[in-house]
């Protein structure tokens, strides 16, 4: 099972084209938020579940602001992450993910990609590939791949 992650397109979905072209089929794309106005241009692009939350500039969009779901063996938690300070720590989000019992926790908002396990959670924000943020300023995206035997694995890639 191979489920892409993204965030943060900000309006600028038409680059998920060519991140579809690069890692063909999904079987899930997970969105964290600060869609803007695209949630169905990015339905449409891709043919498998679509879960996509509301992020802080997602006004009046009718998107959830946080979504809990499984997929495969894993309890999956994904919010934008402003309303938990990610630009301050994940502490906060953390903690929450914890709360929700979840084995993956997916944020963006930062625009930073991030990837750890902590107190058995995988905390995930894919970055931006609209408006990156860290050093070289690449767009990247988020890869949950999940093997015969159930076991993820996690990968933060870059758009050339």
């Amino acid at each position: 099972m191979k489920i892409l992650v993204v965030s943060d397109t900000h309006g600028c979905a038409e680059r998920l084209v060519s991140v579809r072209e690069k890692v063909g089929e999904v079987d899930a794309l997970i969105h964290a938020g600060d869609i803007e106005g695209q949630e169905d241009y990015i339905r449409n692009l891709f043919e498998c579940p679509v879960f996509m939350v509301a992020g802080n500039n997602d006004w009046g969009s009718g998107l959830k602001r946080e979504l809990t779901f499984r997929i495969d063996d894993y309890r999956i938690f994904v919010t934008h992450g402003n309303s938990y300070g990610v630009s301050l720590g994940t502490e906060r989000l953390l903690d929450e993910a914890l709360a929700r019992r979840a084995d993956i926790c997916v944020f963006g908002h930062t625009h930073y990609p991030t990837l750890f396990s902590k107190e058995n959670v995988t905390m995930l924000n894919p970055g931006s590939i609209a408006y990156p943020r860290q050093i070289g300023r690449k767009p990247t995206y988020g890869l949950i791949g999940i093997n015969e035997k159930h076991v993820a694995s996690f990968r933060i890639e870059q758009i050339d």
